[in-house]
């Protein structure tokens, strides 16, 4: 098969109506951080656990098309050694693996961050290609500030992207490129709005200046939100309007699906604001979904508890919010199916 043709078969499977794709890859300190919310300790045997549920989910496969995953998981099995990464493939969910190194301070930026991972990433993605995996992702990260994000700041985390989405793409890897603007801050959703903009705009600059071929990647965006910390709040409909807005101002046509991060949001708030997108979003050239960690996870961890007794009604649990925001892709979520 050619590299083309790689590519077209793994969007196909990717960017499918009423699905979309858990994020399942939480560095080391972040899982360890949400292990700590629910008093577990986090080691390769619990994580490999709770991965283990995610992925063992009965049905989970109808509603979401690919799963995120975390370096570690790509080389994990049960205790049958059934490999975690053929389980997502038996459910239909097309797997793919986190590859940036976290970010670091950007010299000169006056307080911007930049992602690493570069050096010797195509040799990484070439290892988890043959391990299994049809797609990539990055993720840069932007703060709002009196001071942020900078145009450097912009302008560095763009070329960043552009050379990992390339690089993916030349080896037949779709890339998932990932723009974050932080929730953190008292900004109001109209600064928003303009940081939003502006980073987008860098971006798919710096994409057409590496030749990345926009049929062949996806964005997975923030919504535009005011800050959480902001005294100003925002209606699902605000939050809607503006996030198509800054969309069809920023994104090509030729992008075939925009996956949504939840970013700090509840996942309530997660479910109904794409509910919101997707009931007013007309037609929109895209396939507008998502891609939630925290606002999938969070209440399966709850009910989880790190015990093996709860791992049914944990993954009753991830059902429930796949199936929920696999509605409200299609714009049919309503707050009475939270109570279902």
């Amino acid at each position: 098969m050619s590299i083309q043709s790689e590519l077209q078969s793994t969007i196909a499977d990717l960017v499918v109506k009423g699905k979309g794709l858990l994020a399942a890859d939480e560095s080391q300190p972040t899982i360890a951080k949400r292990f700590k919310e629910i008093k577990v300790e986090s080691t390769e045997t619990s994580r490999l656990a709770y991965r283990q549920l995610l992925l063992t989910t009965p049905g989970l496969g109808e509603f979401i098309s690919g799963v995120i995953l975390f370096e570690e998981t790509l080389g994990q099995s049960t205790a049958d050694g059934k490999p975690l990464l053929q389980i997502a493939v038996e459910q239909g969910i097309v797997p793919g693996i986190k590859v940036d190194k976290g970010t670091v301070s950007l010299a000169n930026a006056c307080g911007d961050l930049v992602t690493q991972g570069l050096d010797g990433l195509a040799d990484r993605l070439s290892d988890y290609k043959e391990k299994g995996a049809r797609f990539a992702k990055w993720r840069n990260v932007y703060t709002i500030s009196a001071h942020n994000p900078t145009q450097l700041g912009m302008d560095a985390n763009a070329e960043v992207l552009a050379r990992y989405a390339a690089i993916c793409q030349s080896l037949g890897l779709v890339p998932i490129v990932e723009p974050e603007v932080l929730l953190d801050g008292d900004h109001t959703i109209a600064c928003c709005f303009e940081v939003t903009e502006a980073v987008q705009h860098s971006v798919f600059h710096a994409l057409h200046r590496h030749r990345v071929q926009l049929e062949y990647m996806l964005l997975k965006p923030s919504m535009v939100l005011p800050g959480k910390d902001s005294p100003s709040t925002a209606s699902p409909e605000e939050i809607a309007e503006m996030t198509l807005v800054q969309l069809r101002r920023s994104v090509p046509a030729a992008v075939p699906g925009i996956n949504f991060l939840s970013g700090g949001q509840t996942p309530e708030e997660a479910t109904r604001n794409l509910n919101y997108i997707n009931t007013m979003a007309g037609n929109a050239p895209w396939l507008l979904s998502f891609s939630y960690a925290r606002a999938l996870q969070q209440p399966v961890l709850q009910a989880w508890q790190g015990k093996p007794e709860n791992i049914a009604a944990a993954q009753d649990t991830l059902y429930k919010r796949a199936k929920l925001n696999s509605a409200a892709c299609l714009g049919s979520y309503t707050a009475e199916m939270e109570k279902e």
